[in-house]
């Protein structure tokens, strides 16, 4: 039997400079090499590799060729691509030109041809009024009062399908006796039924939080927990020659 491992994107990237430093955040081919890294980190440790399997012939080779990963599995929307006005100024945006549009896109693009890498896109919200206050703007709004402007505003979106895609995954892998390990690149209470449902199933479940703080009740539903970090540069650039 084999691992799957199962990441929440959005947390993932936002996670990603601590977990790899070196990499780019900005670049979709280091993302790309950050979540195979991430699997054959943890793919390596359950074989009980020594360091030289993770980085004989590079994480991307021995990760992906390994009988032991199942597939990779990455849980993200796509970005909004509609035209906007700001809340204040009522100027015009296209957020499909926007450079966080532009690299999200990529980042998709390229994991969608990267080997034993599934994508499972959901959809972010898309409401009238999709702004907020940032929060430091509404501290000063709330303590001093003050006129906002469009600095002051973020825009406000939700994933949707996201946690309902990452639990099906886990109990069709749970029930179907696909995996006898997940590892859930995760940190929220979200993820506690699928994680429930697996474990109740037999199957292994290996949390990594990527050094932050995971949810309490999300950690008594795991059989352990063990948090990536690695400084990929010299793979990285071993890969790339």
């Amino acid at each position: 039997m084999a691992t799957a491992v199962v990441i929440d994107g959005a947390f993932f990237l936002r996670r990603f400079n601590k977990a790899f430093p070196g990499l780019d955040a900005a670049s979709a081919d280091d993302v790309a090499f950050g979540v195979v890294c991430l699997a054959a980190f943890h793919v390596s440790i359950r074989l009980q590799a020594t360091p030289g399997w993770f980085g004989a012939t590079g994480p991307a080779q021995a990760a992906q060729e390994s009988a032991e990963l199942y597939r990779i599995f990455f849980y993200d929307c796509p970005p909004l691509t509609k035209r906007i006005h700001t809340p204040v100024g009522r100027r015009s945006i296209n957020l499909a030109t926007t450079p966080e549009a532009r690299l999200r896109l990529a980042i998709h693009d390229r994991l969608h041809r990267t080997r034993k890498v599934a994508v499972r896109l959901g959809r972010l919200n898309d409401k009238l009024s999709p702004w907020r206050l940032k929060p430091q703007a509404l501290d000063r709004w709330q303590k001093d009062g003050f006129a906002p402007a469009d600095d002051d505003f973020e825009l406000d979106v939700i994933q949707k399908g996201v946690d309902m895609r990452l639990g099906l995954d886990i109990a069709a892998m749970a029930y179907k006796r696909q995996v006898n390990q997940i590892v859930l690149v995760a940190a929220d209470a979200d993820f506690v039924p699928p994680a429930k449902l697996a474990r109740r199933e037999g199957v292994d479940i290996v949390l990594d939080p990527l050094g932050a703080h995971a949810a309490p009740d999300l950690l008594q539903h795991v059989d352990g927990v063990r948090s990536c970090r690695l400084d990929v540069t010299s793979l990285a650039q071993g890969a790339a020659s």
